[in-house]
Parts: structure tokens; C-alpha cells; sequence
């Protein structure tokens, strides 16, 4: 692989409210449409080999924005696909940050198992795993993966070559763009070419009464809106 570009896929209607994880049945909202319609004219002028993305419809409609221009089919693949969340899924964000855990995902994440769920760590292994097969599978090609914040995080975490304790500290929102370049098998180091790119400024100059955010939500961090993420 060459390139590597890492999508988010764009709103849904739950997005900033509920943890959604792998609930089916989510579509992409008219937002969220308008936002993968954006996505995909800014990716226009780059030759892009096969698209991949999450088994979950809003991730599925995102890559389709992407591939159906260019004549290329949407191929799943669930490896890259949301946290394992367990009893937190469908929960509203603003009950779950009340919660303990919450406040470990946010500070240790490498430490925490949701509930009936999957630890962070197993997503990560099992997402980067994939993407190491991906590399091998299309040599000098430029390959999108659409996914989720949390799994997108972690990924770039691990190649930066930090714990995975400090993928808290990347914003990956809604129909982002984070792309990484692979040098020769000499010297196969990645490098960061673009880290949640939006085309957009507006959080750039956030109101004055508002708290810091993560992933575009105040005061959330949870896929839907910060992270526990996607």
C-alpha cells in the first residue's frame, strides 16, 4: 500500500447524542449525506485503488459516495468495523459520561473493557491487524477504509507509535479524512499525511462560552460525538 486514507463516516441522526456502535439500521442523516457528497468532490483529483469500510450502513452509504463516481464497488470488511460496546450500545452519551467508566475510557483507555463489550486494546489489535493485511493484499496502491472515530484513532496511534493511552488527544470527526503514505519495504516507515481534515474551520473559532471539545461535542468523547467514538 502507498496510501492509506482513513474516512469517518458522516452524521447520523444519533450522532453527538447516542452510542450507536454496531446497532443496524442507522443511516446517514441529510447532514450526513451533504457531508459525504463534500467529502467525496474534495477526493475527486486523487486516484483511489478499492474502497473498503465498516459492515454498518453509515459507513457503507459514506464509502458509496466515494466509490460510486469512480465505478468501484464498496467492499466490507468487518475488522475495521465499531467497538464491541456491549451494554452501552443505543445508551445517550450524556448518561454514560455520569458513569466511572467514562471517565477511565477518556484518561486510560488501553485499560478499559465495556461492559458485555470488547476492551479498546482488542479493537485495536484486530483493526490494525486488518490494515496490515490491506497493505500487503495492494502494493503501491492508495486505499480508502471507512470506519469509526475510535477505530481510526486507534490506528493512527499505532502508527505514530504512541500508547494507546494517547489516542484520546486526536479529534477524528464526522467525514474526516486522516491519511497516512508508507515508504519502501527499505525503509517502511508511515508517515502522516493529513489527521482529521474536514475542509471545514468552524471549530477552529469555537464560541467563548463553550468548553473544550473532542471530536466536535462539548464535553463528549464517545463515537457518536467524542470518544468512546466512532
Amino acid at each position: 500500500m502507498k496510501r492509506l486514507l482513513l474516512v469517518r463516516h458522516a452524521v447520523t441522526d444519533h450522532t453527538g447524542h447516542r452510542l450507536s456502535g454496531w446497532l443496524e439500521g442507522i443511516h446517514l442523516s441529510d447532514r450526513g449525506r451533504e457531508q459525504a457528497a463534500a467529502l467525496a468532490k474534495r477526493l475527486e483529483p486523487v486516484k483511489v485503488d478499492v474502497v473498503y469500510a465498516s459492515p454498518l450502513e453509515r459507513c457503507q452509504e459514506t464509502a458509496a459516495a466515494i466509490a460510486g463516481p469512480r465505478g468501484l464497488e464498496v467492499r466490507p470488511l468487518a475488522a475495521v468495523g465499531e467497538v464491541r460496546y456491549g451494554d452501552w450500545t443505543g445508551r445517550k452519551l450524556a448518561d454514560l459520561a455520569k458513569e466511572d467508566l467514562w471517565r477511565l475510557v477518556q484518561g486510560f483507555p488501553s485499560q478499559v473493557r465495556f461492559p458485555n463489550g470488547e476492551s479498546l486494546y482488542e479493537m485495536q489489535v484486530r483493526s490494525v491487524a486488518a490494515i496490515e493485511e490491506l497493505r500487503q493484499a495492494h502494493p503501491g496502491g492508495t486505499v480508502v477504509v471507512c470506519s469509526h472515530a475510535d477505530v481510526i484513532k486507534a490506528v493512527t496511534a499505532h502508527y505514530l507509535g504512541l500508547h494507546l493511552d494517547a489516542y484520546q488527544r486526536f479529534a477524528v470527526d464526522p467525514a474526516s479524512l486522516t491519511a497516512f503514505a508508507f515508504a519502501p519495504e527499505a525503509a517502511p516507515v508511515p508517515y502522516l499525511l493529513r489527521l482529521n481534515e474536514t475542509g471545514e474551520v468552524g471549530d477552529l473559532t469555537p464560541p467563548q462560552d463553550a468548553p473544550p471539545t473532542t471530536n466536535g461535542q462539548a464535553g463528549a468523547t464517545t463515537e457518536e460525538g467524542a470518544s468512546a467514538s466512532a
